[in-house]
Order: structure tokens, then C-alpha cells, then sequence
């Protein structure tokens, strides 16, 4: 009897000692996955430096850069009459934290130019005659002309002028204290009167996914013939890194030029979005756009060593781009820093360009400076792709 017990606790122990062997080894081995998986992390520097820094550097520049509630927006003035009500008006406007004067215009036709080329965000008129009206208690209008494509921008600032305009000519003494101000504020919102969010965000949706899309197809480009063991072949037939470049962008110029025009009939057809300029110099900016960003994904393409490399690339550009490009957020409303740093996303442009077009009938004489930094930019990433391109596996 006492055998078989001995027995059984013999089996029993066996049987512990193995299922400790196997939690011990089903442990052991999960560690040498860890070891191994932050080996090939070391490794891979372009990943390990995107997880480590690229969140801590977005982090700052979002922080810093985005701000919901904008300061010093650029305005145009143009002063029908020089007296002493227009002046005190004039230097209220300069000290506002509100708005900014980048501009003094000679006339209504400079006035109205300055406004649809997006170089201001207000316009303030004081018409001739203004400080005899006031005097005389006819209670003139001034004109405040907002650039309502981005309501978020012109919201704030449109409703605190009025009280900024009669505070300081109250200060000068040039009305009374008391009683209704002699004057009244007309505030005509411009391209936009509705406040309609649907034309302000349909229009930076066509850039914003044309950029997604087109980053991503083109940053898989040559990491695909890598992977897919391909890129010999292509090596060795007589072709140009610059010939190469262009066969691997031409076709997806055409796919994103196809997707441009559903963006752009969804939104005429379902959100009613105007198209108050020109079709075909919409279609020209806009192929140019793509091929911008087909040359940048291009360029991340040839700096990748594989495809997670490459879309991981992609995204990082494109994160900035959608969050300082004036879409979401006020481009005007940025720091000046901020601002430098967003003049080199092709969206930025982009998006100034098809709201310009769509909603106030730009021209390409409006236009010229937006469309001049898209051809830079595209030049830049094209030398840099061609410079990058590797003749060898390597």
C-alpha cells in the first residue's frame, strides 16, 4: 500500500517539476523575444528615433503653434478722409491685441484686391465726411469687412471692434461718454455671410485627403521594389534615377486629379459649396498640388529602408500639415515662427488656393505667390529624391 502512495507522490512530483519546466521555458522564451525585438530596434534607427522624439517635437510645435483664440490678424484700412476721429480710430485699431495693420490701401479697388488674395483678413473702412456726421449726429457707418472662409478667425475680433472704436474716441474726447455711441459698426462678413462651416471645411478636406493619400502611395514606392526583390531588375535596365522618378509619379498624378474631382462633386452636390472661379485654374493648382506631395512621398521613399519606415514617414509630415495649414486651426492666429514653418506644407498654400478660387473668384494674378511656393516645393523634393536615389541594393 505504502508502495503505491510513494508511487503516486512520485508522479505528482514529476508532474510539477514538469509544468514548472514549462511555465520556466514558456517564460524564457518570451524573454528572448524581448531581447531580440529591442535588438532589432537598435537597429532600426529611423523608427526608434521617430517613436523616441518625434512625439516630444510635436508636442512643442502643436503647444506652442496652435491657438483657437487668434491675436494680431492682418487687416487692410482704408481712411475716405483724414481728421482727427480717423486718426484716434486708426491708432485704436493698431493698439487692439485683435487685429494688426499690415496694410493701408489707396482705394476700394486695392481694398477689395488685398481681401480676395487672403493677404488680410479685415478690411476697415471710415468713409469721407465721418467727423462732420458724428458732429452733426447723422451717426455714420464704418465699413468691417471680414474674410469669413475661416468664421473661427473673423468671430472674435468682429464683435470687439465696435467697443474698441467707441473706447477710444471716448478717451480722446471726441464723443461723448455717455449715451449710444454716434456712430454705428457695419459688419459685412464676406465670401461667406452664413458663417456656413460646410465652406470652410469641404474645401480643406479636398487638400487635406489629397495629402494623405498621395504621401502614402508614393512613400511606398521604391521600399516596395526593395522588399518585393524587384529593384534589381529595375537597376539594371538603362534608365535615370530622374526617369525612374517620373514614371513611378505620372500615374498616381492621374489618380489624384480622379479623386480630386469626386471631393470636389460631393461637396458642390451634397454641401451646395460654390465654385465662384475658374474650374480650370482650380484643375492646374490642383495638379500641381499633387504633384508636390507625389514628390515629397517620393523623396521619404528613397530615405526608407522599408515600408513601415516609409508610411511612418508619411504621417509625420502629414499630422503637421492638417494641423498648421490653416484648416483646422488660424494660420494668422499662429507665431510668427510657427507660420515660417508652415509656409514650407505644400497644404498650406493649397488651402488658401481652393478657398481663394471656390468661394471668392480668385485669379492666378491673386494667386501668383501661392502658386510660385508649390513649384519650389516641388523642385526641392525633386532634386532631393533624384540626389537620394540609391544605383545599389545597399
Amino acid at each position: 500500500m505504502s508502495g503505491r502512495e510513494d508511487t503516486s507522490r512520485d508522479d505528482t512530483s514529476r508532474e510539477d517539476r514538469s509544468r514548472e519546466d514549462t511555465w520556466g521555458s514558456f517564460w524564457r522564451r518570451i524573454g528572448a523575444m524581448i531581447v531580440k525585438e529591442f535588438l532589432q530596434l537598435r537597429r532600426d534607427k529611423i523608427t526608434l528615433a521617430t517613436m523616441v522624439t518625434v512625439p516630444m517635437m510635436q508636442l512643442v510645435l502643436f503647444g506652442y503653434a496652435i491657438n483657437t483664440s487668434p491675436r494680431d490678424l492682418p487687416a487692410v484700412v482704408l481712411m475716405q478722409e483724414q481728421s482727427d476721429v480717423s486718426r484716434s480710430i486708426l491708432a485704436a485699431l493698431q493698439n487692439t491685441k485683435y487685429i494688426k495693420i499690415t496694410e493701408i490701401a489707396r482705394n476700394e479697388a486695392e481694398f477689395d484686391q488685398l481681401l480676395k488674395s487672403g493677404r488680410v483678413l479685415f478690411g476697415i473702412e471710415v468713409p469721407a465726411g465721418f467727423e462732420r456726421a458724428v458732429r452733426r449726429g447723422d451717426k455714420p457707418a464704418i465699413l468691417v469687412a471680414a474674410d469669413a472662409t475661416d468664421p473661427v478667425a473673423a468671430g472674435g475680433a468682429l464683435s470687439a471692434l465696435g467697443q474698441l472704436v467707441q473706447t477710444a474716441l471716448v478717451h480722446d474726447r471726441l464723443i461723448p461718454d455717455s449715451g449710444p455711441p454716434p456712430f454705428e459698426i457695419r459688419n459685412h462678413a464676406r465670401y461667406n455671410p452664413a458663417g456656413s462651416t460646410q465652406l470652410n471645411i469641404v474645401p480643406g478636406l479636398l487638400g487635406t485627403i489629397l495629402t494623405l493619400t498621395m504621401l502614402i502611395f508614393t512613400a511606398l514606392s521604391v521600399t516596395r521594389e526593395r522588399e518585393r526583390g524587384t529593384m534589381e531588375s529595375l537597376l539594371a535596365m538603362p534608365i535615370t534615377p530622374l526617369e525612374i522618378m517620373l514614371g513611378k509619379i505620372a500615374p498616381y498624378v492621374i489618380i489624384g486629379f480622379f479623386q480630386a474631382t469626386l471631393i470636389v462633386v460631393a461637396g458642390t452636390v451634397l454641401f451646395q459649396v460654390p465654385i465662384v472661379g475658374s474650374m480650370a485654374l482650380l484643375a492646374a493648382l490642383t495638379t500641381l498640388f499633387i504633384a508636390a506631395n507625389l514628390s515629397i512621398g517620393y523623396t521619404f521613399s528613397t530615405v526608407a529602408q522599408n515600408q513601415l519606415q516609409a508610411v511612418q514617414m508619411a504621417m509625420m509630415f502629414f499630422l503637421p500639415n492638417m494641423l498648421m495649414s490653416g484648416f483646422l486651426f488660424p494660420f494668422a492666429g499662429m507665431p510668427v515662427w510657427a507660420q515660417w514653418v508652415s509656409e514650407f506644407m505644400p497644404l498650406t498654400h493649397y488651402v488658401r488656393i481652393v478657398r481663394a478660387i471656390m468661394l471668392k473668384g480668385a485669379t492666378l494674378g491673386d494667386l501668383q505667390l501661392e502658386a510660385a511656393a508649390l513649384v519650389g516645393l516641388t523642385l526641392l523634393a525633386m532634386v532631393i529624391a533624384v540626389t537620394r536615389f540609391r544605383r545599389t541594393l545597399d
